[in-house]
């Protein structure tokens, strides 16, 4: 006897009619679920995330069918990868049961579901419809009772649960009588390769072959109705991520990391700059609310969240859905929380660990502009003096621009006022400029690349705050006048290339100062210096050392660099103890976001946090490639009692320690 089954057995094809009528029903109802909320996302502005569509739908099938942002070893991201795959095996094997009997039978006298082929696709779905109910009830056990830290469950919660496992439970046992019937004696060779299913006709075996037709067919009306109602219920429940989320992978940011939109300040229509509501913000903004699954991984991220700070950016951003669902013309900081905008560091945890694709930043970010553009506030009256001193002396500290470059006196440096040759313009920074401590990275970056027949010019007095600071704080005019003046004279003299010993220039130079008409390539000194490196200019004398890296956010998460630092200093000599949270999921500094100018008040500090971590790897070094990072944790070894156990320095210090010879 050939492997296969009658496909609409007991319940007759007279069932087809009806079931299509339900079917358009519950799609039809799915239609106007998903046709209600566009209203809500078009609160928003416009922003084109359809550009690049090949390269977008690809995208979204990649990460769709792979679920590589929700599969994490270990994690309930696991869970949900297993039955989101399983429950799509069930959902084609459905799809080939439809086109089989539906279209390529009637029509064509086509059997496919038979034979071999019929033997593993009945394997297939019984062991997918096993793993599904497996990890559903193992996601149910960890939500309802083995409940993570602040995990919310709501009414959709209960629903959604019951009716998937309602759908699997009803689909076995519907099954399990139809095999009972028609297979475990008949045909027992074929019962063999669906296990789960003769497992169920167990127990109705005995039963009469009148009761087992009325039992199953009650049983496939009910499964049927389930699955419909499982498909109407998508928009109006939680289960809308099924649709969003997906379609967020559609909507992707293209563009470099952490690029925040350049406001026109020539423009004299512009009334509102920042998002004071939900209008001021994009449609994304708020489909983002839609699309997230709040499976808490921002949070459980967070380097605000994990030091006790009032920063959530998942209910951030559920908050904002509701708003742009019930008060649309309330006020967002104030909904909010001033004291949780200003939390942010801005170190893209949140975001790159997001398997929904939500962009919490930039949201942050346009509140901040309002908060400070349009309402003239600041975390503290310590950063409002801080700002005030980029403005009238191009540094936070308020120290003469004249002194400037006093760092580099005696050092093979060229002043570009003076006219003298130079290879690369050094942006020193404010930090490396000013502060004491960070003046040694600047020293031996210098040193570093004298000995490798490198001519470093510098600006000196004429340097300016890059005014990334002032920007993340959400003072867009300030950056923009600094920048103006920063570009206009590295235009002037005619350079051809800019090095930078700090992330946060970096990552404006190299990409915020592009839509301000800079076009100069700009790069990190640590991959400048793997590349003097790896050409045979810059040579090293190793000597053993012991050390743990810290991979800043702005160099990390923001330009993913992450090997040439650890390259440069394995040939240095060093041994390598990697703290915990490296890479991607590196813990920041506390320093970002414009918080290396404020102090912090709330909750415990991020940068004791962050040492206590380093202190862990028992190695005796920290090693930074970032003057926030580097003044952060100096000060986080002192107040977090690590003096005598631990001591950061840069990567740079560590390389002028070890020059093999001098040019």
């Amino acid at each position: 006897m050939e492997a296969t089954r009658e496909i609409y057995w007991n319940v007759g094809h007279g069932v087809v009619l009806p079931m299509y009528f339900f079917a358009i029903v519950a799609f039809a109802i799915f239609g106007y679920g998903v046709y209600r909320r566009l209203p809500v996302y078009r609160l928003g502005k416009p922003l084109d995330r359809l550009d690049q569509l090949p390269r977008r739908i690809k995208l979204l099938a990649g990460r769709v069918l792979s679920q590589s942002k929700v599969l994490r070893v270990l994690d309930p991201g696991s869970l949900h990868a297993l039955f989101f795959w399983s429950f799509a095996l069930l959902f084609i094997g459905t799809l080939l049961v439809m086109v089989q009997a539906d279209f390529l039978h009637p029509l064509f006298g086509i059997t496919i579901l038979k034979g071999m082929f019929y033997q593993g696709y009945s394997l297939v779905l019984d062991a997918a419809g096993l793993i599904a109910a497996v990890m559903l009830g193992l996601l149910l056990v960890r939500r309802f009772f083995v409940k993570a830290k602040e995990i919310e469950s709501i009414r959709d919660d209960y629903v959604v649960h019951a009716l998937l496992m309602a759908i699997i439970v009803t689909g076995f046992v519907a099954e399990g009588v139809r095999m009972a019937a028609t297979e475990i004696v008949q045909n027992p060779d074929l019962a063999r390769f669906s296990p789960v299913g003769k497992w169920v006709a167990g127990f109705f075996a005995s039963l009469p072959p009148e009761s087992l037709s009325r039992i199953h067919k009650g049983l496939w009306w009910v499964h049927f109705f389930l699955a419909m109602g499982f498909i109407a219920a998508i928009p109006f429940t939680k289960l809308r991520h099924l649709i969003t989320t997906s379609a967020n992978y559609l909507f992707a940011d293209l563009g470099p990391k952490g690029a925040l939109a350049t406001i026109n300040l020539e423009d004299e229509t512009l009334e509102q700059f920042g998002a004071a509501k939900v209008t001021d913000l994009a449609w994304k903004d708020i489909f983002d609310a839609d699309a997230c699954t709040s499976c808490q991984r921002c949070q459980d991220r967070c380097p605000a969240h994990n030091t006790d700070k009032p920063l959530s950016p998942m209910k951030l951003v559920k908050k904002v859905g509701e708003i742009a669902q019930d008060e649309p013309e309330k006020s967002l900081c104030e909904a909010i929380g001033e004291d949780t905008l200003w939390s942010c560091t801005t170190c893209r945890a949140c975001q790159e660990i997001c398997p929904a694709g939500v962009e919490h930043v930039n949201k942050i970010l346009e509140m901040r502009r309002n908060l400070t553009l349009m309402e003239g506030s600041f975390p503290g009256d310590e950063v409002r003096t801080a700002v005030g001193n980029i403005e009238v002396n191009g540094n936070p500290f308020g120290l003469a621009y004249a002194a400037r470059g006093d760092w580099a006196q005696g050092l093979p440096v060229t002043v570009m006022e003076t006219g003298g040759e130079a290879d690369v313009l050094y942006f020193v920074g404010c930090y490396a400029s000013f502060d004491k401590r960070n003046q040694e990275i600047a020293k031996s970056f210098v040193t570093i690349c004298d000995a490798a027949g490198i001519k470093v010019g510098i600006l000196g007095k004429e340097e300016k705050c890059c005014g990334e600071p002032a920007r993340k704080l959400g003072n867009e005019y300030l950056y923009q006048t600094t920048a103006a003046e920063n570009i206009e004279l590295i235009k002037a003299y005619g350079v051809k290339k800019i090095v930078t010993t700090c992330p946060h220039c970096f990552n404006t130079l190299a990409r915020d100062y592009r839509d301000l008409g800079l076009d100069i390539p700009v790069e990190h000194y640590t991959t400048y210096l793997a590349a003097l490196m790896e050409s045979g200019k810059l040579k090293l004398k190793p000597e053993p050392f012991h050390f743990t890296y810290h991979d800043s956010c702005y160099l990390g998460r923001y330009m993913d660099i992450f090997e040439e630092p650890r390259t440069i200093l394995a040939k240095a000599g060093g041994e390598l103890s990697e703290m915990e949270k490296k890479g991607l999921e590196s813990f920041c500094c506390g320093a970002g976001g414009g918080r290396i100018l404020a102090e912090e008040k709330l909750g415990s500090r991020i940068n004791v946090a962050r040492v206590q971590m380093a202190q862990e790897t028992g190695a005796p070094l920290l090693i930074s490639n970032c003057p926030f990072c580097l003044t952060m944790f100096e000060d986080g070894i002192k107040t977090g009692g690590a003096e005598g156990h631990l001591v950061v320095k840069d990567l740079a210090e560590v390389v002028a320690g070890r020059l093999a010879e001098s040019h």
